[in-house]
């Protein structure tokens, strides 16, 4: 079953999501916000995507409000801040066939419709 991470309440999610024609008839969808990731979760993410840097978003408000783009974040500690605060994942994240999509970038959106087809 193909999986999205996504925030309900994050208006370019459900854009993307719409745009898609996600559902739960042909996802399994899981609000983030909710349902938190579990660390099995977030490590079958980091072994698709090869990183957990590419699955933090540095453009959480929280990053700017705790002074990280200040700091040298280890793959670590972008963990730990994934699992502590869902606002840390990059969304929406895809999983489809054992490929990871992560975030909302055209190229990305792109990348997941033609997966879809």
């Amino acid at each position: 079953m193909n999986k999205v991470y996504y925030l309900k309440s994050c208006s370019t999610c459900s854009r993307i999501n719409k745009e898609l024609g996600v559902s739960e008839a042909n996802f399994e969808m899981q609000n983030i916000k909710t349902k938190a990731i579990t660390q099995a979760q977030l490590e079958e993410m980091h072994k698709l995507s090869g990183s957990y840097e590419a699955l933090f978003s540095k453009r959480s408000q929280k990053y700017k409000a705790l002074g990280l783009k200040d700091k040298n974040l280890s793959e670590d500690d972008m963990k730990n801040y994934i699992l502590e605060e869902y606002t840390f994942l990059s969304r929406p994240v895809f999983i489809i066939d054992n490929k990871i999509f992560i975030g909302n970038s055209k190229k990305n959106v792109e990348a997941v419709k033609e997966v879809l087809k």
